[in-house]
């Protein structure tokens, strides 16, 4: 009877899974064209504007490292590399035992981090194609997948969370950094370029499987989440 059950139990979350899998496989886009700008986009001219002193989220870059809670051996992926900012950073924490996976819709970004990364010494990036679905990274095979102002460019993010979910090892921890929205208080590119705001966002990723927790309030243009896979 025990057997039973559990094989009982087992069909259900089978079905549960893929009625998920084809619910995410369906999701229209919520955002259509947000990342026209990044289908062929320059590599130098980006890594100027991601990497200035007026951006919070580089100004505060070292801080933000170190409230991860990276430590050598782990594997990170961060979702929507870009110029490769944060890929470095965590490179150099996790160390030679360590794997970070840059993973960003543009080959331009991506063969540019590449290149800094290689010009850096660092052997230890791999760099990871993804696309509006999926970060296709391998199931259980990253502890920490890190999303810094790019969850407002998932298209699709059921999708994009599914995948994430997959890709997370058994207590592995989501962090996602994104523009503070607020009527009356954020400004007029944020209220226009970003559709959702941190209580929506909570929602979004707690509905897809993810445990909230508390996150450091150390930014003030943006705010900074933590979630464990549940």
């Amino acid at each position: 009877m025990r057997r039973l059950f559990q094989n009982l139990f087992r069909m259900l979350w089978l079905l549960a899974a893929l009625t998920a899998l084809a619910e995410a496989q369906a999701e229209e886009s919520v955002a259509p064209g947000i990342n026209r700008h990044y289908l062929s986009p320059d590599f130098e001219q980006w890594r100027d504007t991601f990497e200035q002193p007026g951006r919070e989220v580089y100004a505060r870059r070292v801080e933000i490292v170190a409230a991860s809670g990276v430590r050598p051996g782990m594997a990170v992926a961060d979702i929507g590399a870009g110029s490769g900012l944060f890929t470095l950073l965590f490179a150099r924490e996790v160390g030679a035992a360590g794997r970070v996976y840059a993973v960003d819709i543009a080959p331009e970004f991506l063969a540019g981090i590449a290149a800094r990364a290689e010009a850096e010494g660092l052997d230890n990036v791999v760099t990871v194609p993804g696309d509006q679905r999926s970060a296709r990274l391998a199931p259980d095979s990253v502890d920490l997948a890190f999303v810094c102002d790019t969850y407002h460019h998932f298209e699709q993010p059921q999708a994009m969370l599914a995948s994430l979910r997959q890709a997370l090892r058994p207590g592995g921890r989501l962090i996602v950094i994104d523009f503070r929205r607020e009527a009356g208080v954020s400004s007029s590119w944020v209220m226009g370029h970003v559709r959702a705001g941190e209580a929506q966002v909570v929602a979004e990723i707690t509905a897809a499987g993810f445990e909230p927790g508390a996150g450091p309030d150390m930014l003030r243009s943006n705010y900074f989440l933590i979630f464990t896979k549940r």
